[in-house]
C-alpha cells in the first residue's frame, strides 16, 4: 500500500480527514490539536503525532509500506503488528517448549498462598 492507496482506504473506511496529513496527497484542512503525520525523511518513513504545533515521531519504518500499513492499522482500530513480525513469532513458537519449562519451574518456586517464602528444596 502506498500513501495514495493509504488515503482511499482511510476514506471507505470512514475515518475522519482531520485525523491524518499526508503530506502532497493529503493536507489537514481543519486542524485538531492533534493528529498523525506521515511523511518520507530520506530513506526513512516516519509516522509522527502532531500536537499544538510540536511534532513527536511514534515510529519509523523502512518503507512505505510498512509505515501506511501502521497508521491504517492505528486510525481504523486494528491490531499493530506483532514488533519484531513473524520472524520473532517463530523464534517464539521454536522456543515454546523451552519457555513452558521455565515458567513451571518459576510456579514451583514461587511462594504460596499461606507461606512466605519459596518452599523448602
Amino acid at each position: 500500500m502506498n500513501r495514495t492507496e493509504l488515503t482511499e482506504r482511510l476514506r471507505r473506511e470512514g475515518v475522519p480527514d482531520a485525523l491524518y496529513e499526508i503530506p502532497g496527497v493529503h493536507p489537514v484542512a481543519l486542524q485538531l490539536d492533534a493528529y498523525y503525520v506521515l511523511r518520507p525523511e530520506g530513506d526513512a518513513w516516519p509516522v509522527l503525532m502532531r500536537q499544538r504545533g510540536q511534532e513527536e515521531v511514534i515510529t519509523r519504518f523502512a518503507t512505505e509500506a510498512e509505515a501506511c500499513r501502521y497508521l491504517y492499522d492505528t486510525l481504523t482500530g486494528a491490531p499493530p503488528p506483532v514488533p519484531g513480525g513473524p520472524e520473532r513469532i517463530d523464534r517464539l513458537l521454536a522456543d515454546a517448549d523451552e519457555i513452558q519449562r521455565r515458567a513451571e519451574e518459576d510456579f514451583e518456586r514461587a511462594p504460596g498462598p499461606d507461606t512466605d517464602g519459596p518452599p523448602a528444596p
